[in-house]
Formats: C-alpha cells, structure tokens, sequence
C-alpha cells in the first residue's frame, strides 16, 4: 500500500500537487482553513479537513504525527508556514516539503528543518532555461536539484558498448535507460556489455551545472 500523504494550504499549487498525487493512487489528506478550497477539493482526495493548522496541537489531532510526507502550501504567509514546517518537525514528520515564496524564505526554511523547499515560479523558470541550454533536457532529479536527466540520440557511439565508453568516467553522466530506434513502446536497464545502435535513444543522469554538450 502507498504511504499517506498530507497537503496543508489547498490553493493552486497545493490543490493541484495533491490532486495528481491522488490520481496517481496514493491517498492523500487535504487540510485548508477555507471552505470553498475544502469544498473544491473534497472528490478529488481520500479525506478533507477544514481546520487551521497553525497549532501544533492542531496537527497531532489531523492524525499527522509520524507522518511519512507532508507539503505545506500556505500562500504567501513566510510566518504561518515557518510555524507549520517546525511543529511537523517536531511531530516526527519524517519528510516535509514546503512552499517557500522567495530565496530567503528558503533560506529560513532550511534552517529550520525543513527537507525540501520548492519556490515554483523560479522552478519553472530555470527548467525551461535548462531547456534552451541542454538540448534533450528533460527534467531534475527529485532527489538533488544538482542533478538532471537528458536524452541523446546515438549516432558516433554507435557499435560500441557501454563498457567501452566507459561513460561516467569519460562524460560525467550515468545511462539511466535505452530505447532502440524502432522500439516505441520499452525501455531497458542498461548493463556493461549492451551495444548501441544508431538512433538509440539515451537517458541518462548529469550534473547540472555542467552544461558541455555531449555528441552520442
């Protein structure tokens, strides 16, 4: 079964992180002080509060106490949410993500505790950048912003494998996944000894910083 995960602050960007966490199956707990927000949400995710979270007491009795996962979306208040990320912290919240609507907010945000932080104007702005500047970019790695994912086309790699290339050491990238030219359908797990052919689509893993295009 999929852990549970709770979003507190159901405007756009909270509403819409839990509604596609909950088509994906996962269940999912919204929590607004607003009840047109409650209201809005209420067939799309598995339970819906309306109550104001800005109590540690609050958030013990919405049941979020060890709690594997909890996004705090909460406008643009830096106060309500800096107070809501330490309460989690203190109940155990094992990952909480928050909102954060400008670099010091972040900054004060990872002082506290807080795992991740996510400020989505400036997030969507250096990914379509990340797209002028990497061709084939695709998107970051969830786990650490220093890193990406790309595709590339095989052409001069063509014929050899991926022992022979020896691409981590040589490219600074690791080869995620293959799909062959005339496979539109699967992908696969690369071992050492596959050889590439022409057209061969690459995914693979970069830093993200390190913008030098490489020819496959």
């Amino acid at each position: 079964m999929k852990q549970e995960i709770a979003v507190i602050g159901l405007g756009k960007f909270g509403f819409y992180f839990a509604k596609t966490l909950a088509e994906l199956g996962f269940p999912v707990i919204g929590i607004d002080s607003r009840q047109a927000r409650v209201q809005l949400a209420k067939d799309s995710l598995t339970k819906v509060y309306r109550a104001d979270a800005n109590t540690v007491e609050a958030l013990e009795q919405l049941g979020l106490r060890g709690i594997s996962y909890v996004l705090v979306s909460v406008g643009n208040s830096i106060a309500a949410s800096s107070m809501i990320s330490m309460y989690l912290k203190e109940l155990d919240v094992e990952q909480v993500w928050v909102k954060a609507v400008s670099p010091e907010h972040q900054r004060l945000l990872y002082k506290l505790g807080v795992d991740t932080v996510i400020i989505p104007e400036q997030l969507a702005a250096v990914q379509l950048a990340s797209k002028v500047a990497i061709p084939g970019f695709l998107q970051y790695a969830a786990f650490d912003p220093e890193l990406c994912f790309q595709e590339l086309v095989v052409d001069k790699w063509a014929g050899k494998d991926l022992r022979q290339l020896n691409l981590p050491h040589k490219k600074n990238v690791m080869v995620i996944s293959i799909r062959r030219k005339d496979d539109d359908q699967g992908s696969v797990i690369p071992n050492a000894e596959y050889i590439l052919q022409k057209g061969d689509k690459l995914v693979v893993m970069r830093k993200t910083n390190d913008n030098k295009e490489i020819e496959a």
